[in-house]
């Protein structure tokens, strides 16, 4: 009877022990249980284009389409966005995006239009449709780095496919005083982002 309570008791420890040590932990409450993807540079300075990028966490598909803007708006694709997961998990926590947070703003031509204003019609009614891939604009949190454009710097990695592998940050006057005057929080458009948007 004794042997058999020790033996219960064992392993009713072991499996105890075995759980705990399988859940991701944190020790101070705001690090990710999973491992951060942080920026990437060269040598001289310039971003690599971030790995994985549509394994990250969607947040929104805003588009300004030509055939509202007279033909020449100033981002005509979807801007498809994603941020890097274990800097969500500590915006989820914190409410706030902490150094080194990577958005990734894939972009996406409409396909053609049909109508003067640039809409065609599909199966599920008259609109914009995603066409093909069009590059892609990355958001890189770094107060010190990017002291100048406001906290965050800006990079394009072509407005044509493929993808440029690396990319120079952006001038003030190129990006971020758009994102400083209008954007709702911390330079980023979270009132477009109902993920984000706390």
């Amino acid at each position: 009877m004794r042997t058999s309570l020790l033996i219960t008791s064992l392993v009713a420890f072991a499996i105890t022990a075995t759980t705990a040590l399988a859940q991701p932990g944190t020790d101070d409450g705001n690090l990710p249980a999973r491992k951060r993807y942080l920026p990437e540079y060269t040598d001289s300075g310039e971003l690599i284009l971030p790995k994985n990028f549509n394994e990250w966490v969607y947040v929104g598909s805003p588009i300004t389409p030509n055939g509202l803007n007279n033909g020449k708006a100033g981002f005509p694709e979807y801007h498809n966005v994603y941020i890097e997961p274990g800097s969500y998990e500590i915006y989820k926590k914190t409410g706030k995006f902490p150094e080194g947070t990577i958005f990734f703003k894939e972009l996406q031509l409409t396909l053609p239009g049909q109508h003067a204003d640039g809409s065609r019609d599909e199966p599920s009614g008259r609109g914009y449709f995603p066409g093909k891939l069009n590059g892609a604009d990355v958001t890189v949190k770094d107060s010190k780095r990017f002291a100048e454009t406001g906290g965050w710097g800006y990079f394009n990695f072509n407005h044509s496919e493929p993808k440029a592998p690396t990319a120079k940050v952006k001038g003030k006057g190129e990006c971020a005083y758009c994102h400083i005057a209008s954007a709702k929080k911390d330079d980023v458009w979270t009132q477009f982002y109902p993920l984000l948007d706390k």
